[in-house]
């Protein structure tokens, strides 16, 4: 099952280390962040986990649930979270989906012949409150994640979800982003942006961030 932006993100219940998880209802009214990791004890995914509980109040502060898959059991994530809330300093505080029998994997088409027949690969998922699909990334299993990247995108996701804006490239929270070229009408404009824009090209209209 290939997935798309838009799509709705598949609904499962499975296993985890925090025990059973009905996804959708877990998610309940917040952004969700599901990755993938290959299996348990590998390094890559060690400092990635580590780096999640370390930015779990960042993601909360964003109201973004995360969680983590790997296709290992619940006790084998037992004794890799032990390992990682020493090695990395933290405590993991977001559950682990024990994917033994790649049903999640299956849906989320985590599983590429090319990659591994067995494990999954390292793909990464935003997910908003309506359980649309707003963001894929799939990573090489030599290339950590980059966190602050993740926290970037959901800013200019939330962001753009609720005013009529985009984010240029490499914006970061707090800078001026642009004005969607389909917005013309200028009562709308003046109501909308009431700091006002600068017009560089008639398609490109900067304006101070709209929340801030």
């Amino acid at each position: 099952m290939s997935l798309h932006l838009g799509d709705t993100a598949p609904d499962f219940t499975q296993d985890s280390s925090e025990g059973p998880i009905h996804f959708h209802q877990w998610l309940g009214d917040s952004w969700g962040v599901l990755f993938s990791h290959p299996a348990d004890f590998t390094p890559v995914c060690t400092t990635e986990l580590g780096l999640t509980a370390k930015n779990r109040e960042k993601f909360a502060a964003r109201n973004v649930k995360v969680i983590a898959l790997s296709v290992d059991p619940v006790e084998s994530h037992t004794r890799w979270i032990k390992d990682i809330n020493e090695t990395q300093g933290v405590t993991v505080n977001f559950p682990i989906l024990a994917d033994a029998d790649r049903k999640v994997s299956g849906l989320y088409d985590l599983i590429h012949p090319n990659a591994s027949t067995t494990a999954t690969v390292r793909s990464l998922f935003v997910i908003d409150p309506a359980k649309k699909i707003r963001l894929t990334i799939t990573y090489p299993a030599s290339t950590g994640r980059n966190f602050d990247e993740i926290l970037r995108v959901i800013d200019s996701l939330q962001l753009t979800e609720y005013h009529s804006v985009a984010t240029p490239g490499n914006w970061k929270d707090g800078e001026d982003v642009v004005i969607v070229p389909s917005l013309q009408d200028p009562e709308i404009l003046a109501k909308k942006f009431p700091r006002g824009f600068r017009v560089v090209k008639p398609y490109l209209r900067y304006t101070p961030q709209p929340n801030r």
